[in-house]
């Protein structure tokens, strides 16, 4: 927790929104997105939390290596870094003293990958929302989130993780009879833009 970012604490909170960056980012990528939300929605914590491990290519923070990352073996680091994830989002709910049911995990590509990952969690609910930015699931989830909506948005530009990704995750939960959405944003590559932000924040608020 000593490198995310606080960026708004009300005295009591009713709700916590959770922002992840991507791989080889930090919490400071996320600050500018945060105080804008935070200017709306006033009696959120919001905090951009940092993953645990340095970026193996440089400066900034994963929460798994991209390093000779596959479709193969992206699942199983996504495995080994889930427990450190599930441990960051409960500390975070104890520090504002809110449960899953006042939660909004928002992640962004590969802090979107972990935040859709974390839904399929045999009977867990960590969060209320689950927001992804630019992100995908590493297979075909198998299970309706359990209490939570998960919400894609994404680029149709995107040259990282292309919007079929996001169109697919849509896809599957809708089978699974989950609560989900998708918006895309003609011309937008991999980066979150202002109609984003606008979006993002109508589907917290709502």
């Amino acid at each position: 927790m000593s490198h995310s970012l606080i960026i708004q604490k009300p005295v009591v909170a009713n709700r916590l929104i959770l922002l992840f960056h991507g791989v080889g980012a930090n919490p400071n990528s996320l600050a500018p997105l945060g105080r804008w939300l935070a200017d709306a929605l006033d009696r959120a914590m919001i905090v951009a939390v940092a993953a645990p491990d340095r970026f193996d290519f440089g400066e900034g923070f994963q929460w798994f290596s991209i390093k000779e990352v596959t479709e193969d073996n992206r699942l199983e680091r996504i495995k080994t870094a889930m427990p450190a994830f599930i441990k960051t989002v409960h500390e975070w709910q104890a520090t504002a003293n809110v449960g899953a049911e006042d939660t909004a995990i928002v992640g962004f590509s590969q802090g979107a990958i972990m935040a859709l990952s974390s839904t399929q969690l045999e009977n867990t609910q960590l969060a209320r929302e689950v927001v992804s930015l630019s992100g995908r699931f590493a297979v075909q989830p198998t299970q309706k989130p359990a209490g939570t909506s998960v919400h894609f948005l994404h680029g149709t530009k995107d040259p990282v993780i292309p919007v079929i990704h996001a169109e697919q995750g849509f896809n599957w939960l809708e089978a699974l009879g989950a609560s989900t959405t998708l918006e895309t944003f003609d011309g937008l590559a991999h980066s979150i833009s202002q109609a984003e932000a606008e979006h993002l924040l109508a589907l917290l608020k709502g």
